[in-house]
C-alpha cells in the first residue's frame, strides 16, 4: 500500500505523522513524508493519504492540500471544531489504536528528540482547543521514551502543554532525568508562570533549558490579557528568585483577542515586559488585522529596541473603527462592513489605535 504523510505547516517534526508513519511501515506499507501540499508531477496514486495542520492560519494552505486530495485524512489542532480550518478532526489514535513507536526518517536532517512527558491542561482559555482534546493534565512518558538514544544529541523538545499539571511525583521524576541524564530540554509550548510555585521555579532553575534551536538559555512563557498582570508578574519574580533572569524568558503576547482591547492597554503590556528586559513576543488573534500584523512586525524583527512605534507606522495615533463582528474585516465610519460580500458591522464601542 502507497501512503502520503503531509505536514501542513509547523518547523518541528509533526508528531503524529510520525507516529503514522511508523505505524504504516510496521505493516509494511511504502510511506511518503512531505510537506508539500500539491501534488508533485510524478507522484504516484496513493491509497491513503494523511494531512495534518495545527495553526488556524494554515487554513488556505489545508483548503488546497484537500482540493489536491479530497479523500484525504486530515487531523490535528489547526482542524478543531471551531478553528477556521477545513479538516475532519482524526486523530492518530483512531488509526493506529495501542501501536507504539515513531519514525523521524521524513526528518534525516532533524538529530533532536521531540514528545510529550504529559497531555490534558488545567486552564480552559477560550481561544485555546487542549483542554477539550485532551481533558486533564496526565503523564503520557518520560524522557528517555522520548529520547532516540545515542548517538542521537540529549537535546529534547517537549511539547507539554502543562508540565506542571501533571502530578507532583511525575514532573518531579523527568526533572530528575533531565539532569541525571544532562539533558538540554526546550519547553517549547511555554510553562505557565501565573500558576507557578517556588519548588517548581526552582525545577526549571536546575534544568538546561534551551530555546528551540537550543542556541541560547530560553524559556517560553504567555501573558494574554491585562488582568492577569499582577499574578503574572509574581511569577516572572518567583522566576527570578530562583535563578531564572527576565532576560531568559520569551512571553507570548496575544492581541486582537479582547474585544475591549485598546492600544493603551496593549502597549502597557508591552512596555512592562521590555522594561525588566523580558522578551515580548506578539501572536495576533485576528489574522485580518493589518495593524496588529504591522505591530508584530516591528516587535519580532527587534525594531521597537531603535524605532518608536509611530515612527515605524509613520502615522500618529487615532481613533478607529473596531472590526467587524462577522468577519473580522474593516469597518467604515458608519460601522458597516467593507467586504461587499458581508453584511456585518461594527462589533465593540470606539476605541483607540494607531492607523
Amino acid at each position: 500500500m502507497l501512503v502520503r504523510v503531509t505536514q501542513i505547516d509547523g518547523e518541528l517534526p509533526n508528531l503524529a505523522l510520525m507516529r503514522l508513519a511508523h505505524y504504516h511501515r510496521a505493516n509494511g506499507d511504502e510511506v511518503h513524508v512531505t510537506r508539500r501540499i500539491l501534488r508533485d508531477l510524478f507522484e504516484p496514486e496513493y491509497d491513503v493519504v494523511y494531512g495534518s495542520a495545527i495553526f488556524e492560519f494554515s487554513a488556505e494552505r489545508l483548503a488546497r492540500f484537500r482540493a489536491e486530495f479530497p479523500k484525504a485524512v486530515v487531523g490535528g489542532s489547526g482542524t478543531l471544531p471551531g478553528s477556521n480550518g477545513v479538516g475532519n478532526g482524526a486523530t492518530v489514535e483512531q488509526i493506529v489504536g495501542g501501536h507504539i513507536g515513531v519514525d523521524y526518517s521524513g526528518y534525516p536532517t532533524f538529530a533532536e528528540s521531540v514528545g510529550f512527558t504529559q497531555r490534558g491542561c488545567r486552564l480552559k482559555c477560550k481561544f485555546c482547543g487542549v483542554p477539550g482534546k485532551e481533558g486533564k493534565p496526565q503523564p503520557v512518558a518520560s524522557i528517555h521514551d522520548i529520547w532516540r538514544g545515542d548517538p542521537h544529541p540529549r537535546k529534547v523538545h517537549l511539547l507539554d502543554n502543562d508540565f506542571f499539571g501533571q502530578p507532583e511525583s511525575d514532573w518531579r521524576a523527568r526533572i530528575d532525568e533531565l539532569n541525571a541524564g544532562d539533558f538540554r530540554v526546550c519547553f517549547g509550548q511555554g510553562v505557565n508562570v501565573r500558576l507557578l510555585k517556588d519548588a517548581e521555579a526552582a525545577a526549571l532553575a536546575s534544568v538546561q533549558y534551551r530555546d528551540t534551536r537550543f542556541q541560547r538559555r530560553r524559556l517560553y512563557t504567555a501573558w494574554d490579557n491585562l488582568r492577569d498582570e499582577r499574578v503574572f508578574f509574581e511569577g516572572v519574580a518567583r522566576l527570578e528568585r530562583a535563578g531564572v533572569p527576565p532576560a531568559h524568558l520569551r512571553v507570548y503576547m496575544l492581541i486582537g483577542f479582547d474585544p475591549l482591547e485598546t492600544w493603551d492597554r496593549l502597549m502597557h503590556r508591552f512596555n512592562r515586559m521590555v522594561a525588566l528586559g523580558i522578551e515580548p513576543y506578539p501572536m495576533v488573534y485576528n489574522n485580518r488585522r493589518k495593524d496588529l500584523r504591522a505591530f508584530q512586525r516591528w516587535v519580532v524583527t527587534g525594531l521597537y529596541r531603535a524605532v518608536p512605534w509611530e515612527e515605524y507606522t509613520g502615522k500618529a495615533t487615532a481613533s478607529w473603527q473596531p472590526p467587524c463582528n462577522v468577519c473580522g474585516g474593516a469597518t467604515n465610519a458608519a460601522g458597516v462592513c467593507e467586504n461587499g460580500d458581508c453584511t456585518g458591522h461594527a462589533g465593540i464601542a470606539l476605541v483607540e489605535r494607531a492607523v
